[in-house]
């Protein structure tokens, strides 16, 4: 059915539940795993006219920013290993990360997009799902909305 399976993490609690069952619906149907951080472009302060000394370089951010991509992907390749599943993991720049995952699925032949949902609705909904709503609309592949009915933690 689906070989390979990009599932997506922010680091975030809800992201973290969400790969654990992207990991073992991977496991079930034999696919292999991609899973993908997506962080913000580099952003130069503006507003100031003297950048202050604490302010981070360009590559000072992108190595912060690389290093949590592997922090937060590091949990969904560890269980793809104990599961014997197949798995890569990769951090990418872009403005938006809905655009930025739906190119990535694209450009790495996945047939199948893995992604969270805090099960919320009104505002809760509009402000929470925006990526998981943009990844929706743009996505030429199927996108399965994993949802969450509470948030961990929570009793």
């Amino acid at each position: 059915m689906y070989r390979k399976i990009l599932i997506t993490t922010d680091g975030s609690a809800v992201s973290s539940k969400t790969a654990c069952a992207g990991v073992q619906f991977a496991e079930q149907l034999g696919a292999e795993v991609l899973v993908l951080f997506v962080a913000p472009e580099y952003q130069y302060p503006i507003y100031v006219e003297i950048i202050p000394p604490s302010y981070p370089s360009e590559d000072e951010y992108r190595a912060a920013m690389q290093r949590a991509g592997r922090e937060h992907t590091q949990d969904v390749v560890d269980s793809c290993a104990k599961r014997g599943v197949r798995c890569e993991a990769m951090a990418a720049f872009h403005e938006s990360a809905a655009a930025k995952i739906v190119d990535v699925a694209q450009q790495h032949g996945c047939d199948l997009i893995f992604m969270g949902s805090h099960g919320r609705s009104g505002w809760g909904q509009l402000l929470l799902g925006s990526v998981t709503n943009k990844v929706l609309q743009h996505s030429r592949i199927p996108v399965l909305v994993h949802r969450l009915i509470k948030e961990p933690g929570s009793k």
